[in-house]
């Protein structure tokens, strides 16, 4: 079988070959990418987002183990803010999840940013189709979400898992035009903490005004108050999460929003990756490499502006 036939069957290595090339940058991942795209589109993704240390890691594994209660198979992608020193994931979210490293049907992968902002990585959403390709039914994305632009995941996840915890100010974030303003489900962890109940109070209120701005789709934001550690709170969190699947299934217009959102987002980010390898290719087969065009603006023999102007018109016209 081909590598994309072995994906389909659920072959755990040529998965874990084809996201390794994937994150790599290889060039000859893109046609297994091409041969798997009609096999995606049955996974429910659900993205999980908010401020480090809030317990997303946690909240996660949780989600994953209820799951695998209803015998749901689960792919799960935990991205992490990039070394400086290694290029590596920092937090290495797989520690958390050990449990799930002998289960056949949890497939775990840690990504790092490698300086890429908005909350995911260059490649996680052909990582998600990979995923759905082979067959996993959920997909669970934890992002970096550093800060409010950190927004990526609502162009690539179903559902969007705002996770915060009482006393460290996302209120305050929350009336700004940033990363409260994404959430389906709101979820306050470590609520045994003091100040949940304010929190939980103003995140209401703050919800209620969003939602005056927001277009209509029929859904209203959840909050679910949870203790990730204990496992408090999980089974609201986890029937809030098919709450919301259902609402999409009943509401084929904002589903198809949502995937409308999907597929630009990958066209686009595709668009953009290969029309800059391509001119980077030219450029040095012109005898114009990259770090000639750096050296001549350093010189002050050139700027920025209007090389680009000069590159593009003469690859465009």
């Amino acid at each position: 079988m081909s590598i994309a036939e072995q994906i389909v069957a659920g072959d755990v290595r040529a998965t874990a070959r084809l996201l390794r090339d994937i994150d790599d940058q290889i060039p000859s991942a893109r046609e297994f990418l091409k041969e798997l795209y009609p096999y995606t589109g049955k996974a429910h993704v659900v993205g999980f987002t908010g401020s480090p240390g809030v317990g997303k890691s946690t909240l996660v594994d949780q989600i994953a183990l209820r799951c695998r209660q209803d015998g749901l198979t689960v792919g799960i992608l935990a991205v992490d803010p990039t070394s400086p020193f290694t290029g590596g994931a920092i937090l290495g979210d797989r520690i958390r999840m050990q449990r799930h490293f002998l289960d056949s049907g949890v497939f775990i992968r840690s990504l790092a940013t490698r300086g890429h902002f908005g909350g995911l990585t260059r490649s996680t959403n052909d990582m998600i189709n990979v995923l759905d390709a082979m067959g996993k039914q959920v997909i669970l994305v934890e992002t970096v979400g550093v800060g409010q632009d950190e927004v990526e995941i609502v162009h690539s996840a179903h559902t969007t898992v705002l996770v915060t915890v009482p006393g460290m100010g996302d209120e305050v974030q929350a009336i700004k035009a940033g990363i409260m303003e994404i959430g389906n489900i709101f979820v306050v962890n470590k609520a045994d903490r003091e100040g949940s109940r304010k929190t939980i109070r103003e995140l209401r209120t703050l919800i209620d005004l969003g939602l005056r701005h927001r277009p209509e789709n029929g859904w209203q934001p959840l909050i679910v108050e949870t203790e990730a550690l204990k496992g408090r709170g999980i089974e609201e969190l986890y029937h809030s999460i098919q709450k919301h699947r259902e609402h999409l299934l009943a509401n084929p217009q904002h589903l198809e929003e949502i995937l409308w959102k999907r597929a630009r987002t990958q066209l686009v980010e595709a668009l953009k990756d290969q029309a800059l390898r391509t001119l980077l290719e030219r450029l040095e087969n012109r005898g114009l490499p990259l770090d000639t065009l750096i050296r001549r603006i350093l010189n002050k023999e050139a700027d920025p502006y209007s090389l680009v102007h000069e590159i593009l018109n003469e690859e465009l016209r």
